[in-house]
């Protein structure tokens, strides 16, 4: 099998996992990064889940998607394990990341420290607001939203952040798209469209914590 087929074979798994699946492997990640931070060699697929809420068998299942490893009895090499995952996520290499809103949640994200731990760079800052533009956020400039596709390209931006008001996110995003963006965490509490090819995913604030008011509300009917 050459190179271009082992590739395409790739892509099509990689298109089957699920994003359940992939939020699993951002979970066990954590986990392994804290059992190296104690100088654990070995874990169990048990201990895994125990620490995660699953069962020992979903992680064993999540982990098959992508190949062997552990031995059975033995358990999984931290290390190892870990630096595997890494390579799945792409967390082996660096991301140039925009952020396109630099309001208060804006702000707080340029400050994120664990962003640039994990690979994640913020190379640029745009908002619509004039009276913004040449401020600093940390050791960046907030720049004109309006050269999002000249600025996108200078800076090789390869995953964008939309922390803008609900009503500016689609006028947003289709900019980003028409830059080249293939990758969008949005913030907004609206839902975006995005052509195919395009990845978005949506962080509502808003509707995690209406869903521990559900929990709180319906906690004496259980």
């Amino acid at each position: 099998m050459n190179s271009r087929t082992q590739n395409k074979t790739r892509s099509s798994e990689a298109a089957k996992i699920s994003d359940a699946t992939v939020k699993r492997l951002s979970k066990y990640y954590r986990t392994l990064q804290s059992a190296i931070g104690s100088n654990k060699v070995t874990i169990s697929s048990e201990e895994i889940a125990r620490i995660n809420g699953l069962t020992a068998a979903q992680v064993r299942k999540d982990l098959s998607f992508f190949g062997a490893f552990g031995r059975r009895g033995l358990g999984y090499n931290v290390a190892d394990l870990h630096r595997n995952i890494s390579r799945i996520l792409g967390l082996h290499r660096t991301w140039n990341v925009c952020i396109v809103g630099v309001g208060n949640i804006g702000r707080a994200l340029v400050r994120f420290k664990q962003f640039q731990e994990q690979g994640f760079y913020i190379k640029l800052i745009m908002d619509s607001d004039s009276a913004k533009w040449g401020q600093t956020v940390g050791d960046l400039t907030i720049e004109n939203s309006e050269d999002c596709k000249e600025l996108v390209r200078r800076e090789k931006i390869r995953i964008a952040i939309v922390a803008v008001p609900a009503s500016a996110a689609q006028r947003v995003v289709d900019r980003l798209v028409d830059a080249g963006i293939k990758a969008i965490l949005n913030f907004a509490p609206v839902s975006i469209f995005a052509p195919p090819g395009v990845y978005v995913r949506n962080e509502n604030m808003a509707i995690e914590i209406e869903s521990l008011s559900f929990a709180l509300t319906n906690k004496s009917r259980k």
